[in-house]
């Protein structure tokens, strides 16, 4: 099996070669003009999916099947995001032929003969194994039930927060500060005002929105402030270390437990990897191994000089 940097130097090589081709298939064609009472063409049946035997070249006589180009296909080096179809295939074809081409003059060189080499192809194989054999446990993990029973437990011992929805403009000194509040509170617009005179580029051009928040989200002196207020409310200057700060709270809820759909993701990583790892404790429990590497037991330590 090629290493991975020749892997990559191929497929560079593949995908530079081709570039031009490429560019010039990209580039925007002029659509014909179509005839007057020209009847228009039957919709096309969509083709069948190719069978992963058909070969779609071969090298020196020994074929390259669809198959093949789909192995390639998962590698991550080979990724051509932004590629259409077609275009991909040709550049996977033209990788598969660069790659047997190397492949078959290196079986020639007796590169393969190496013990070196053995020991490559025989690590290779071994972690392609447990790959393919960790994905089928992947699969098995994850269920509708498991999935399920996992957010069931989460949602159960998440406790009820408190959330602010707030407000807030930031200034540089206090004076400055109580002039804006008492602004606010002569009935000039919050959302206008901070979008006028706040300094947290953050929040400025959404009239100080902050969104909802949770208390341990914001520093202390904030936080104590805002979750201390009313829906409604504005607040007297209030000192942080990014200056001063005149808050406006909107609402207050109790905050929603996530969905299943939002913690899904999570969920399924989750039971990923416990199954792998699972999976992995009970092989090494059963295997018998035997560690020739272990280092010598340690000296003891010489007696300091009297």
């Amino acid at each position: 099996m090629p290493n991975t940097a020749l892997l990559r130097r191929v497929s560079a090589l593949a995908v530079m070669i081709a570039m031009p081709g490429l560019a010039l298939a990209q580039a925007p064609q002029k659509a014909p003009t179509p005839a007057a009472n020209t009847p228009a063409a039957p919709a096309a049946t969509p083709a069948a999916a190719p069978s992963a035997d058909a070969v779609v070249a071969s090298v020196n006589g020994k074929p390259i099947t669809q198959g093949d180009l789909a192995i390639a296909a998962d590698d991550p080096a080979l990724s051509l995001p932004g590629v259409d179809e077609a275009q991909k295939k040709n550049l996977l074809v033209d990788y598969m032929v660069d790659l047997r081409v190397g492949a078959q003059a290196a079986e020639a060189a007796k590169i393969g003969d190496t013990p070196e080499f053995k020991r490559k192809l025989a690590y290779f194989r071994d972690k392609l194994l447990l790959d393919d054999y960790l994905e089928q446990e992947a699969k098995r993990a994850v269920t509708p039930e498991a999935e399920h029973a996992i957010y069931d437990q989460t949602v159960k011992l998440m406790k009820p927060e408190e959330e602010v929805h707030a407000r807030h403009i930031l200034v540089d000194n206090e004076a400055e500060a109580k002039k804006i509040a008492a602004r606010i509170k002569g009935g000039e617009d919050f959302a206008k005002v901070a979008a006028e005179a706040s300094k947290d580029p953050g929040s400025k051009a959404e009239g100080g929105d902050l969104g909802w928040f949770t208390k341990e989200r914001m520093v202390p002196d904030f936080a104590n402030a805002a979750f201390a207020m009313k829906p409604g409310q504005i607040s007297d200057p209030i000192k942080t270390q990014f200056g001063w700060h005149v808050i406006k709270v909107e609402e207050k809820r109790t905050k929603p437990q996530p969905t299943f759909d939002e913690l899904k993701e999570q969920i399924d990583q989750h039971l990923i990897r416990k199954a792998q790892q699972d999976m992995i404790l009970k092989l090494r429990s059963e295997a018998k191994i035997e560690r020739t590497d272990a280092p010598p037991a340690a000296q003891a330590a010489p007696e300091p000089k009297k």
